[in-house]
């Protein structure tokens, strides 16, 4: 089978080999339902998925995909913004995705900002078990945010090495801003 290379089967691809059966996993920007599926798919049937977002299409269009897929029964869907991840989820999770910037299709008024987006990214370090894995595909062209970019990856520069490994990739050779896949890897 030929890979794709987007962003979001590249972060699914990482993040296999840190989730089990049975485990508590956040899809903390559920938008079409991608990757809560796959978390959905990945914890099995003794798993749970919490997804959040703040839109009710997102909500939606997310619950479908999991109807159609069958995988309905092992994801809470949350309307809220992921900064109150912890508010719902009290457990140590396993992993974390977020996919920065707004809701393919929708207007792109409504889109994820620096300010939130920092308070998320530090709650789920917060519930994020050791071992862990946290992936952040930080989309930063045109109308979506620089400056989210910007506050996200300054703040990942100052994570104390011993506690947390934190690998920063990128499309190389690709123009026009592309997606930045970023891992947070809880060590300690």
């Amino acid at each position: 089978m030929r890979k794709r290379f987007q962003i979001t089967e590249y972060c699914q691809n990482f993040m296999k080999d840190y989730i089990g059966e049975g485990d508590l996993c956040i899809d903390a920007t559920a938008g079409n339902g991608g990757d809560t599926e796959f978390l959905c798919r990945m914890v099995g049937e003794s798993g749970r998925v919490c997804a959040f977002d703040i839109q009710d299409a997102a909500l939606e269009y997310t619950k479908e995909r999991l109807e159609k897929s069958g995988l309905a029964e092992r994801a809470v869907l949350i309307r809220d913004g992921h900064e109150r991840m912890g508010y719902y989820v009290k457990e140590e999770v396993a992993a974390i995705m977020f996919n920065f910037g707004y809701l393919p299709g929708a207007d792109h008024a409504v889109a994820t900002k620096a300010e939130t987006s920092l308070a998320a990214i530090r709650c789920g370090m917060e519930l994020l078990k050791v071992g862990g894995v946290m992936s952040l595909c930080i989309y930063s062209g045109g109308d979506t945010g620089y400056e989210e970019r910007t506050v996200l990856l300054g703040f990942l520069k100052t994570l104390d090495p011993k506690r947390w490994l934190v690998l920063v990739h990128e499309f190389y050779n690709r123009k026009n801003d592309p997606p930045l896949p970023v891992f947070l890897v809880k060590l300690s």
